[in-house]
């Protein structure tokens, strides 16, 4: 997995640390300096052309990787509500903000280095082939050299693998975990982890035995090749720093 030169990234497998941004937080300087990557709302659940330049300039300056974060046209629930659309339909969503990012990303003299979709679209992507397909060939048709960030042992990177691309396995720092390897609903009151020490403890499983313990003790198999942090969580710029400073 490809993560920026430098030595920010300490962990033994240099897995990339990612974070969710541009979406109205306004946390992202605080939270650049600990990161390698930045998916980067591209406007249709969250964000604006101003953020997007904001985030992107703030990438140039630390070095950080700069992905696009696609997501349904959901800006009232912010992308976390399930759409029933087409595969064409996808595409082109899909395609649509791809074309925003990389103008905005040009404009600073940087190339576009992941796509990772946003909330309900990722998760409908890891758990049906059909629309991980789609989102795939909408990455690949616009730029083959981009790396696909998708759930670890999902459909989503099983069907970039088929179309050609590039992919990296993601893990979550601040996320729990179903039983098949799914993440918890937002809906659930444990689907997010809100203190360190418990988030320490996930990533180093996730790193060290390739391993995360569900809600119910079940340990599932993952590959750790992108941690997330989500940048509007209560706790991100902790977490962050947290990780930055973690010898595993």
């Amino acid at each position: 997995m490809p993560v920026h030169s430098g030595s920010k990234n300490i962990l033994k497998n240099m897995a990339d640390i990612n974070c969710d941004m541009g979406e109205g937080i306004g946390n992202e300087g605080e939270l650049m300096p600990f990161i390698n990557s930045a998916s980067i709302a591209c406007g249709y659940h969250a964000g604006d052309m101003f953020t997007m330049q904001h985030t992107v300039g703030l990438c140039k300056k630390h070095n950080v990787n700069i992905g696009a974060h696609p997501s349904f046209l959901d800006r009232e629930n912010f992308g976390r509500t399930e759409m029933n659309l087409s595969a064409g339909e996808i595409y082109e969503l899909v395609t649509q903000q791809l074309f925003i990012l990389n103008e905005v990303a040009f404009a600073a003299d940087k190339k576009l280095h992941h796509v990772k979709p946003h909330g309900a679209l990722y998760n409908m992507s890891a758990r049906d082939p059909l629309i991980a397909r789609s989102v795939a060939n909408a990455v690949k048709d616009f730029d083959r050299n981009l790396i696909l960030y998708g759930l670890s042992g999902s459909h989503s990177l099983a069907e970039a693998g088929h179309v050609g691309l590039k992919t990296a396995s993601e893990v979550f720092a601040d996320r729990r975990y179903n039983d098949n390897g799914s993440l918890v609903s937002r809906s659930e009151k444990d689907s997010l982890i809100d203190n360190a020490e418990v988030m320490i403890k996930q990533v180093e499983e996730m790193i060290n035995e390739g391993m995360v313990t569900s809600v119910s003790g079940i340990r599932i198999k993952v590959l750790a090749e992108t941690i997330c942090i989500h940048g509007d969580g209560t706790h991100a710029v902790e977490f962050a720093k947290s990780l930055y400073n973690l010898n595993l």
